[in-house]
């Protein structure tokens, strides 16, 4: 018995030194991760190789609930040499077990995580196409976290029924378990109700993490999936927590459905001398020049005609909703200082006419 313990102390100590390399090893991957130069807009550090991003992150998260579990094994398999009576180590088992028990469901809950970290790694959401990137993070996103309200669930209901008083007692909850499933179900609806709208979400995926998407009339970003609601943030840094139901039951814009390409676009209301070729050649200079163009479309076109100005719309293209909404003011403030300075005439105008009086 006394061997027994030693060796789960040793174990346990084999654990400790594995944390201590650990930890080490992140610091020393952290010091040499290079900060960004003041000429690069660049922020991520430098990925480490495989081997050290286990030790540095991936080890690094299961290193709590295993620091747990190795010394609560080698107390079970030492309680029994300290000279307990038999009621004292049947307390003291039990207790053990149920410590145990949790340690456990906190290692599944921090493996959980390690699944979500290594996609994380491998799906990078900087890409400029990066669809595949969101599909697998939002569905790890949630199941994660279905799997930890599983697990958690799981644990109390061991650790209950562990209790024999608990076990007794099943028999009597089961009898009333029809009227106080109504009753719980009728208070637990709008809950339920989310949580399956978040399995489904998973599932069909109508939006992912980092799509864009137009929400009652807010433009932002989905920044987080939770299990039962979804946080939007807004262009203007604020943040829309909206129920996940309500992208199953409301229609809603997801620009980034399929890709995140979008076209923009820009409105000028002008006179009816204005020339229009030139106007389209330099659009074109224009939009060939930015840096958010992506090199396929960019289209002038007259779509309206007035009693006294014309409406021209300029169409082009840019990898990604940012892109897309920077290069439509450059190409609306562009034009129309190209206008002021070539063409001021070609601004609106209101004409009247006037006539003398009969005589």
């Amino acid at each position: 018995m006394v061997a027994s313990a030693l060796v789960g102390l040793a174990a346990a100590e084999i654990v400790g030194w594995l944390a201590r390399t650990a930890e080490a090893k992140a610091a020393k991957l952290r010091s040499r991760s290079p900060s960004p130069s003041a000429g690069t807009s660049e922020s991520r550090p430098r990925r480490p190789d495989s081997g050290a991003k286990w030790l540095g992150a991936y080890l690094g998260v299961l290193l709590g609930p295993l620091r747990a579990i190795m010394p609560l094994i080698a107390m079970g398999v030492a309680v029994g040499a300290v000279g307990l009576t038999s009621h004292q180590l049947s307390l003291a088992l039990h207790a053990l077990f149920i410590a145990l028990v949790v340690a456990l469901g906190w290692l599944l809950a921090r493996v959980a995580r390690v699944g979500e970290l290594w996609l994380s790694d491998h799906f990078d959401l900087s890409q400029s196409d990066n669809l595949r990137a969101r599909q697998a993070r939002t569905q790890m996103k949630i199941l994660r976290r279905v799997l930890n309200v599983l697990i958690s669930l799981l644990v109390v209901s061991i650790c209950l029924l562990s209790f024999p008083e608990v076990r007794s007692a099943g028999a009597g909850l089961l009898a009333s378990a029809g009227i106080l499933g109504i009753v719980a179900g009728l208070a637990a609806k709008p809950i339920a109700t989310n949580v399956l709208a978040g399995l489904q979400l998973a599932l069909t995926q109508p939006i992912r993490v980092d799509d864009v998407v137009v929400v009652d009339g807010h433009w932002g970003r989905i920044e987080e999936l939770y299990l039962t609601y979804v946080v939007v943030r807004v262009w203007d840094l604020r943040r829309l927590v909206v129920p996940i139901s309500y992208f199953i039951e409301n229609p809603f814009e997801n620009w980034t459905y399929r890709s995140s390409k979008v076209l923009g676009w820009a409105h000028l209301e002008v006179d009816y001398s204005t020339p229009v070729a030139e106007v389209r050649r330099e659009l074109e200079r224009l939009v060939r020049g930015s840096p958010d163009w992506d090199g396929d479309v960019v289209v002038l076109q007259v779509t309206g005609a007035g009693p006294s100005t014309i409406q021209l719309r300029a169409l082009m293209s840019a990898a990604d909703s940012s892109a897309s909404w920077n290069l439509q003011c450059q190409v609306r403030e562009g034009l129309i200082s190209w206008l002021q300075e070539n063409h001021p005439g070609a601004l609106p105008r209101l004409r009247t006419e006037l006539s003398s009086p009969a005589r």
